[in-house]
């Protein structure tokens, strides 16, 4: 019988010691007069749109755009990334980007013209939809299956209002889908 306590208790010491000692992997903040995008060297706003991958070696990438952080997924692979977020478009709180709902419409201004939107709650996605009157709703794994191209319209307009500091501005929708 004392053999079996001493065991449990040497089983219970190392399963503490390997819970506690796995590397937690955070998002920073984003800070806008340093942060560039990892992929397209835009200005990172602080706004729904922005994204972030933390490296397993604890490295912070961050991103303007879901689709550039897709860009840099592709390019990179997915085995040095220790936690991947988004932001929720409602109160730009950091979200895993497994646990996130998206939704997509080539008519919705992001930064890069993706037109991909996250939410922490479905049913902020299915509200948001309903009030546009337009987008498609997508799961994480969903999104795996997205064609991840940029609008050209969108990119067209881009262009015609310049690459000036104040893009980002511009292109940012707010909750009624005007700017």
């Amino acid at each position: 019988m004392k053999k079996w306590s001493m065991a449990f208790a040497l089983m219970l010491g190392i399963f503490l010691l390997v819970g506690c000692g796995q590397k937690k992997y955070t998002p920073q903040a984003i800070n806008e007069d340093v942060d560039v995008c990892v992929i397209c060297n835009m200005q990172v706003k602080d706004d729904a749109f922005a994204t972030q991958i933390v490296t397993k070696d604890g490295k912070n990438l961050k991103f303007d755009d879901i689709g550039c952080m897709n860009e840099w997924k592709q390019k990179n692979g997915v085995d040095h990334i220790g936690m991947d977020y988004v932001r929720d478009y409602n109160d730009k709180e950091w979200i895993q980007f497994s646990k996130a709902t998206y939704v997509y419409d080539s008519s919705f201004r992001t930064p890069m013209a993706y037109g991909i939107i996250s939410f922490k709650v479905k049913k902020s996605a299915e509200d948001f939809v309903h009030e546009q009157g337009t987008g498609q709703i997508l799961s994480a794994d969903e999104l795996s299956n997205h064609t991840w191209q940029q609008s050209k319209d969108m990119m067209d307009m881009h262009m015609e209002e310049g690459m000036d500091g104040d893009m980002h501005e511009d292109m940012n929708m707010d909750h009624n889908g005007t700017n």
